[in-house]
Parts: C-alpha cells; structure tokens; sequence
C-alpha cells in the first residue's frame, strides 16, 4: 500500500470539508478550494481525519492513491495555514517594489519587467540589505496564498524573468537555492 497514501489527514478546527461525487471541497479561514478525486479512489472522514483508499491494486490506481492524498493535504493545509516562499534578488541596480497589484522589478534589462499578482496572492517586497558574499544588496520578495500550485506557479514565473548566473551569482533566486558558482577565466600562468 501506499505510504503517502495511506496516511490519514488531520483536518483541524475550523475548517469544512464537503465529499461529494469526484471533488473535495474544502474551507478554512484561509480561503476555500477544491481537490479532485479519481473515480478508483475514495474519501472518507472519520474522527476528525481524511482517509483515502483505492479499489484495487493496479499502478494507475497506486499512483492515483498518493496523488489524491498529496492533493488533499495541501488543500486542508493551505486553508488552514497558507504557503509561503521567499525569493532573493541579488545584483547591483536590481530592485523591486508593489506598486498596487503589479510587482515591479529592474533586473539590468532596458526596460523593466512588470509582473500582475495573480487574485488569492500576497506579495511583500522588503527593502535592499547588504549580503555577506560578494556585498550585493538583496531585496527579499516574499509571495504568499493558500493555494501551493498558484503559488509555485508564479514564484516560478518571477524567477524566469532573471535566473542566477554562475558566475557572480546575480539574479532571482529562492532563499533556500544553492547556486554552484563557476571560477570564471582563468589568468595566464607563469612559465
């Protein structure tokens, strides 16, 4: 059986969860979404937790049964809690504000690069700190919402618009990111 499938989900105070036919429906302080649920699985609540369980054994159902739970999961932990993920701009001139509901950055191109936050997303912008390597000034971008696809989706989205390069380690990257730095050109040796 399915490791991550097989784990129940505590559902905490406050927040509602309809099971109805394919969809899960869940609500919480955070805001309200919806899990889908294969027809070779099934959900079902019992003192106060999530059980999921599938109707045979073939792959696509194994695969199906801890897919559904992950979903699940995160839909009762989002409402619940939310996500965050914090990303670091590091370069000389790059900067980055909210203006209303559109982040703007200078990320050394000819024009700036202005991103529309998407409905359900929290963006904060903290101001530019010296780093410790290389004394770059970061500005921290911290995106938030109880949806984790959206999320990722558009925290993804903010770091194509400048990935870190390898040599100086300038660009988006996410807090957490190890970037593996190359040595650059190499000076003549001596003879």
């Amino acid at each position: 059986m399915s490791r991550v499938g097989r784990a129940p989900i505590v559902v905490p105070k406050g927040v509602e969860v309809n099971i109805e036919d394919g969809v899960v429906k869940v609500k919480g302080p955070k805001g309200a979404l919806e899990a889908p649920v294969p027809a070779d699985v099934t959900v079902a609540r019992e003192n106060g937790h999530l059980l999921v369980s599938r109707a045979g054994d073939k792959q696509e159902q194994r695969s199906l049964h801890g897919l559904t739970r992950a979903l699940l999961n995160n839909a009762v932990v989002g409402v619940s809690e939310g996500f965050s993920k914090v990303l670091e701009l590091r370069g000389v001139g790059y900067r980055a504000e909210l203006a209303g509901k559109v982040l703007k950055m200078a990320l050394g191109y000819s024009h700036p690069v202005d991103l529309e936050v998407p409905a359900g997303l929290e963006v904060e912008v903290a101001p530019s700190t010296p780093t410790l390597e290389n004394g770059y000034l970061a500005a921290r971008i911290t995106l938030r919402s109880h949806d984790k696809q959206a999320l990722g989706d558009f925290a993804a989205e903010v770091r194509s618009q400048r990935p870190v390069e390898p040599y100086k380690g300038k660009g988006l990257r996410y807090l957490d990111e190890v970037v593996k730095r190359k040595v650059g050109k190499q000076g003549k040796g001596e003879k």
